[in-house]
């Protein structure tokens, strides 16, 4: 697998000055934490499971979650569970190319259950997303991860997901990060990533955020994201990989606010009608969430529609800009600290706080690339929608 692998090498070659680099399911979890990227949720219900999966992994997706929890109703757990293995055994007859697959579970009990009944085809999978977590209700999951691994003889990934009234609650927000902080760094080893589960703070207070809004503008939920960053993201070596948020819209008929993508980058590329397409399709808000989770330390995001996984990627990547500060401050020479210009003259780089970013900065042009001193991302979109 890589980023950007369904384009043509010589279009990659001309919007990369260093390409996305190359991974497996087996690569160490520091990497494939940071390469999850746009995660696209299915209902496990899907008749075409496997065709679905191979058919997004040619359009450049990376990693999936087949849920038999809040996309499906109730009583058809047992039929989704039915048609996942069927579709996965399938799938492992066919292909080897599938990308990064994890099972949202609910209960603990699935996980030994589902890894027996896959058999063979337990090696597509990479792990189990673990729903409402908490440390009282995460701990049981994750030791019938901990005994599937064992069985199976596969390694296996759990993404918990923060979505417990608990969390939000103010009164109990403290105790029940450090709760699930306790749960995580127990089985940090196991755990690859934590995902947000922005949609169930919402109904909490019976809130919906509209197209012309972000997540960052709900300010109650705003105000989990900046604590579950606080508590579990931190850069000093006891933080987690925390994802973006679920963009809820696709397409939308009637605006409230003006759009918020800039004319001026979709003038000089070229690119007018690629513009209006997004507008059109409430991709400016979703551009706009994805650089607010990236400003506030959130890295890939859960998405329910095939065209979200592009807009993610895009703007992954690392720019040419973003390259060449974090390779100046993390020069060996510099270890000491200072302050220096920036290459390109416009801010200042002071080596010993900015280390932090310089390094999640070059581990993310590793994994999405870095982009030619020309090349921004409308000219990174244009070329993924037209290949």
């Amino acid at each position: 697998m890589r980023h950007f692998g369904q384009i043509a090498p010589d279009v990659r070659k001309r919007l990369f000055h260093q390409e996305p680099c190359f991974f497996t399911a087996d690569s160490p979890a520091r990497l494939l934490s940071a390469a999850l990227g746009a995660t696209l949720y299915s209902p496990a219900t899907r008749p075409s499971l496997a065709d679905d999966i191979l058919k997004q992994s040619a359009r450049g997706l990376v990693s999936m979650v087949l849920c038999l929890e809040d996309s499906i109703d109730d009583a058809d757990v047992p039929v989704g569970e039915a048609n996942l293995v069927r579709q996965l055994t399938d799938l492992e007859k066919r292909s080897d190319d599938a990308p990064l697959l994890f099972i949202r579970v609910r209960t603990p009990e699935q996980i030994p259950d589902l890894v027996r009944r896959l058999g063979p085809a337990v090696r597509l999978l990479s792990g189990f997303v673990l729903p409402k977590f908490t440390e009282e209700r995460g701990i049981p999951f994750l030791e019938a991860l901990t005994a599937a691994e064992a069985t199976s003889g596969r390694r296996l990934f759990a993404m918990p997901v923060l979505e417990s009234p608990d969390l939000l609650y103010r009164e109990s927000r403290v105790q029940t990060l450090e709760g699930i902080f306790r749960a995580v760094d127990k089985y940090r080893d196991r755990v690859l990533a934590l995902r947000l589960g922005v949609t169930d703070f919402c109904s909490s207070y019976g809130l919906r955020r509209g197209p012309d809004m972000t997540a960052y503008d709900v300010q109650i939920v705003a105000s989990v994201i900046a604590d579950v960053v606080n508590m579990l993201a931190r850069a000093d070596g006891t933080g987690f990989t925390v994802t973006g948020p679920v963009w809820e819209y696709f397409r939308v008929q009637e605006r409230m606010f003006k759009p918020q993508l800039r004319q001026s980058p979709f003038l000089e590329g070229q690119a007018v009608e690629l513009r209006q397409k997004l507008i059109e399709h409430s991709m400016d808000g979703l551009l706009r969430e994805i650089s607010l989770d990236r400003a506030n330390g959130l890295l890939g995001k859960t998405c329910i529609h095939p065209s979200h996984v592009l807009p993610v990627h895009a703007l992954s990547v690392v720019s040419h800009e973003e390259f060449t500060d974090a390779q100046d401050i993390l020069r060996p020479e510099r270890c000491g600290g200072g302050v220096m210009r920036s290459a390109y003259t416009n801010k200042m780089n002071e080596v010993k706080p900015h280390r932090a970013w310089a390094e999640r900065t070059l581990l993310r042009a590793e994994i999405f690339g870095v982009a030619n001193e020309d090349i921004g991302f409308v000219e990174l979109l244009a070329a993924g929608l037209a290949d």
